[in-house]
């Protein structure tokens, strides 16, 4: 697997983007096959590239992250997409990845975060900045999840097991190679422990099983 991870970088501040491309052109799995500077001319941009992982700003002209994101997967629906911002703002984190945004960044991440997490996303794991995990719990609290704890019990014991390996941020790989079960088993079983937990997501998946302490796997 010597294939290169191809990335697109969509941000309108030229100075950030020109340091992002040199950081990343330094790493030999990486090949960076196109950028952007506004949320338009990305969506463009990705249709005709179809990179493995786009890297996206949020606050841009023409059509801003947001934007561009539901424009992206709306064409493209298993398109990895990272937004990488400088926004704290809780409301863009739970936007965006209800949108269905792999992860989501902020732009005072160390060099070797950043390269890992586009790893880790093109994986199909979801990334976050350390600081926003917290506030993505937080956020994606649902009032009516308090009248659904019985739904746990609805659960397989290994839709349950899965659930656990969910909240410990597995991707379908993973689970697949650790639980030895083909990948495509495992993402039957995540949709429908998502139907059964009546959820919309597997990040949401991940923020429920947190709460209702779910076990997750051990590590060896």
């Amino acid at each position: 697997m010597n294939q290169k991870i191809r990335i697109v970088l969509i941000d309108d501040h030229n100075l950030f983007r020109s340091g992002i491309k040199a950081l990343l052109s330094r790493q030999a799995d990486f090949d960076i096959v196109g950028e952007a500077a506004d949320g338009l001319s990305g969506v463009k941009l990705v249709e005709q590239t179809k990179p493995d992982i786009v890297l996206l700003d949020l606050d841009m002209p023409v059509m801003n992250g947001r934007e561009a994101l539901a424009q992206i997967l709306s064409v493209r629906s298993e398109q990895n997409v990272v937004m990488l911002t400088v926004s704290e703002d809780s409301e863009d984190l739970t936007e965006c990845m209800r949108f269905g945004a792999r992860g989501f960044l902020l732009k005072n991440i160390n060099a070797d975060f950043l390269v890992d997490s586009i790893k880790r996303a093109v994986d199909g794991d979801n990334v976050f900045s350390p600081e926003m995990t917290a506030r993505l719990v937080q956020s994606l609290i649902r009032p009516h999840n308090a009248g659904t704890g019985s739904a746990l019990d609805t659960l397989t014991p290994r839709e349950l097991e899965i659930l656990g390996h969910l909240a410990a941020g597995h991707s379908n790989k993973i689970i697949a190679r650790q639980l030895d079960l083909a990948e495509f088993t495992i993402k039957v079983h995540v949709q429908n422990i998502l139907r059964k937990l009546e959820l919309s997501s597997r990040v949401q998946a991940a923020v429920y099983a947190v709460q209702h302490k779910v076990p997750q796997p051990t590590a060896h």
